[in-house]
């Protein structure tokens, strides 16, 4: 639980306890605090038991941290050959290829052929699409396109 605390941040903690509740307070604080952490964890125990017996007997090895995704994928893949197509797949997607592709697509703009590396971004007009910068607003005389579904 506590595991990225500090030396440094454990001292000021005890400090600070020591500025707020006092020499003579902080033993009872601290044995009051210790005492609620426990019931806290007794009811949450007895939750799960609670759970588990209402489910039955096929539920018995049921784990509450198997309901974390990344911790049921894991479990799930784990020891599997779908753990190494995951990977290739995942080492083979190029965000940035992907965002180019959309935004030609979106702008009416033909794609080029792929004699281009997969890691050099497609150049449209000499330059690659800012994907960022805003759109200049039509002018004055232009109307916006009106799409009669929309409304």
């Amino acid at each position: 639980m506590f595991n990225d605390i500090g030396i440094l941040e454990l001292v000021t903690l005890v400090v600070l306890a020591v500025l707020v509740f006092g020499p003579d307070k902080l033993p009872k604080v601290i044995q009051d605090v210790s005492r609620f952490i426990r019931k806290i964890r007794e009811f949450s125990e007895s939750a799960k038991q609670d759970i588990r017996s209402e489910l039955g007997p096929e539920f018995k090895d049921f784990e509450f941290e198997d309901l974390n995704p990344k911790t049921f994928l894991r479990k799930q893949l784990d020891g599997n050959e779908d753990l190494k197509e995951l990977k290739e797949l995942r080492s083979s997607f190029d965000l940035k290829k992907e965002m180019n592709e959309v935004a030609d697509a979106v702008n009416g703009r033909e794609q080029e052929p792929s004699s281009a590396p997969a890691s050099v971004p497609a150049v449209v007009n000499g330059s690659s699409p800012d994907l960022l910068k805003k759109q200049d607003k039509p002018g004055t005389d232009e109307r916006p396109p009106y799409d009669s579904d929309a409304t």
